[in-house]
């Protein structure tokens, strides 16, 4: 089985800082295990609602393609448009290989809606499946994670 190698950048308007992750995906997991796969690698909890959008900007919701957890929801019906059809398309039964298809493809994942984690998914490469191994498997780790809840300091009115 291939894999797919991704790198896996931090959307942060606020910090300068280099933030990223490169991993290795087998090309047969859903987008829920690949979505499940990036929240670990950046020490956050696995805990939120999350999308996989192709428009890079601020508008994502506007994306022409896009996987989201709210299509797997027992309510999807709720989640409709106009037209009755859902928005967005399945994150547990697509897989990896079927959303990312040719290297340099980007896509926009954005975790827990509330605090609107971003990410800047990009395929960079393909590899083998390796006996032994487990995936994701981390390949590369650029700059320290952002705490997921950060303490808030009284000063700013915080807690």
């Amino acid at each position: 089985m291939t894999t797919h190698i991704f790198r896996i950048s931090i959307i942060d308007d606020y910090e300068d800082t280099e933030c990223y992750r490169e991993i290795e995906i087998l090309v047969g997991y859903s987008l829920s295990s690949f979505a499940e796969g990036i929240v670990t690698v950046f020490n956050f909890d696995f805990d939120h609602a999350f999308g996989f959008y192709s428009d890079l900007t601020d508008a994502y919701l506007q994306s022409r393609v896009r996987y989201e957890l709210f299509a797997d929801m027992d309510d999807a019906d709720s989640y409709a448009d106009a037209s009755g059809e859902a928005k967005g398309l399945s994150v547990k039964k697509t897989k990896v290989g079927k959303a990312f298809t040719e290297p340099g493809q980007k896509m926009q994942f954005i975790f827990d809606y509330g605090d609107e984690w971003r990410f800047l998914v990009e395929l960079i490469g393909a590899g083998e499946k390796k006996k032994g191994r487990r995936y994701p498997l981390v390949l590369k780790e650029v700059g320290e994670a952002p705490e997921q809840y950060p303490a808030w300091d009284e000063d700013e009115g915080g807690v």
